[in-house]
């Protein structure tokens, strides 16, 4: 027979090994042993204060749990694919030391609303991380703004160049992008931050138990009002997945444009060699592959968000053995998007502006011309006028091989009439620059207040 306490005396024959393996969760589950253990805790302490075992069995039980906690730490504990999962691993052991006493600890719980649980606090943890590495890398960002601030760089659309920008504005436009992403991960911490221990497998127990109490001691900030919904809500775990996916976006389109930019065709920037590798059979290759992993591991993380999506699509209420399929890709996603971020934060500190290369190429693209189409609307002339305007201007630079700002009073006056050499006033990317008004603009001014506000709101 299965020696699983999972299984009660209705079973007339042990499992089947097959069935052991296949159903077996604890290869992967094994790292729900803190939050497992810690919500066993709370509920013994529960049930000792509503008398439904003593405080002396409390106290064994608790005393029992730190040491299973210890063995399983030091790996010291047999992992067994017959035991199924974490759970019935750390029952088991503490009714191997402590007999009936820790036959009780099970009394008006299920695996249900325990692995409920257990999945909240880990996630809840693990969120924690995530934004605790967002900020350093915001920070990362923003402390490179300082000795960039003059930096001009080609802002792209299309991935043609489109106007002139200040390198911490482009820096900044990343903190923003963290920025809603540690504002989705606090939005979805909140509904995370729930407790469903006591809900029991579906429908509550007639056992007197206070949910809340259990709830309090884990630093949950809400209790769930609905027992058959418990056991069966992952949704919370889904919300996570997709914010994790966001983050990873986010991730992949920076690993991209960096590995364009470190490009010969670039050369904006230099990455530190600690995070490249070389070829092996080209000597004078440099590659990014590290921002080439994270880009491509982002990929796995949209895939988990997927997988999630498809395993609880068309599920029943309650219960149903699906969702210990939640675990794997749910993992797999936090430990990505760990290891992307620990590794881009010294990438973004240790990262050069080729300054020279930069500025070499400024004249190119015609950077200026909104600037100078923006020139001729304070003038009085309409934006749809000063728009076909400049596109000609342009034009007969591009013919010439010039900048605007090399155009001859004639030419201009060729173009239209009312023009005349007070143009080039406006005209090149330190101009053009300086010229912005708008509030998030990319003016000298604007940007050292955002860089300003964004050290404030990093402290």
């Amino acid at each position: 027979m299965s020696s699983s306490p999972s299984r009660s005396g209705v079973f007339k024959a042990g499992s089947d090994k097959r069935l052991e393996a296949f159903g077996q969760s604890i290869s992967f589950d094994h790292r729900l042993y803190q939050q497992d253990i810690r919500g066993s805790i709370a509920h013994a302490r529960m049930l000792s204060k509503q008398n439904l075992i003593t405080a002396d069995e409390f106290q064994q039980i608790e005393k029992t749990l730190r040491e299973i906690e210890g063995e399983i730490q030091r790996g010291e504990m047999e992992f067994r694919f017959e035991l199924e999962d974490i759970h019935m691993h750390i029952e088991s052991r503490l009714i191997e030391r402590l007999g009936d006493v820790g036959r009780k600890l099970h009394t008006a719980r299920s695996r249900n609303d325990q692995v409920n649980t257990d999945v909240r606090l880990w996630v809840r943890d693990a969120i924690d991380r995530v934004d605790k590495l967002l900020v350093q890398l915001q920070k990362a960002f923003v402390g490179r703004c300082e000795q960039d601030i003059d930096v001009i760089l080609p802002a792209y659309t299309h991935l043609q160049r489109a106007q002139p920008v200040l390198a911490p504005h482009y820096w900044l436009a990343y903190v923003e992008k963290y920025a809603r992403d540690r504002s989705r991960l606090a939005d979805c911490r909140r509904r995370v931050n729930v407790c469903g221990l006591g809900a029991a497998a579906c429908a509550g127990t007639s056992l007197p138990i206070d949910r809340k109490a259990t709830a309090d001691e884990l630093g949950f900030e809400n209790v769930a009002r609905n027992s058959i919904d418990v056991s069966s809500d992952r949704d919370f775990v889904l919300e996570t997945a997709f914010v994790l996916a966001m983050i990873a976006e986010h991730l992949s389109g920076w690993a991209e444009e960096w590995i364009l930019w470190s490009t010969v065709e670039f050369n904006f920037i230099k990455l530190p060699h600690a995070f490249c590798t070389g070829s092996s059979i080209m000597p004078q290759k440099v590659n990014p592959d590290t921002l080439e992993l994270t880009r491509g591991k982002s990929a796995r993380v949209l895939g988990n968000l997927q997988t999630l999506m498809v395993l609880v699509k068309g599920l029943p209420l309650a219960y149903n053995r699906d969702l210990q399929e939640d675990k794997p890709p749910m993992f797999d996603s936090f430990d990505t998007v760990e290891a992307c971020l620990e590794l881009a934060i010294p990438i973004v500190e240790q990262s050069t502006l080729q300054r020279d290369s930069i500025a070499s190429r400024l004249d190119q693209g015609y950077l200026d011309a909104t600037a100078l189409m923006e020139h001729l609307i304070r003038r009085g002339m309409p934006q749809r006028s000063a728009h076909h305007l400049v596109g000609t201007l342009v034009g007969m630079a591009q013919e010439a091989k010039i900048p605007l700002s090399d155009l001859t009073d004639e030419q201009l006056r060729k173009a239209d009439p009312s023009l005349d050499g007070s143009v080039r006033g406006v005209l090149g990317v330190e101009k053009a620059v300086q010229a912005y008004q708008s509030f998030g603009s990319s003016n000298p001014d604007r940007v050292r207040e955002q860089v300003q506000y964004w050290r404030q709101q990093l402290q």
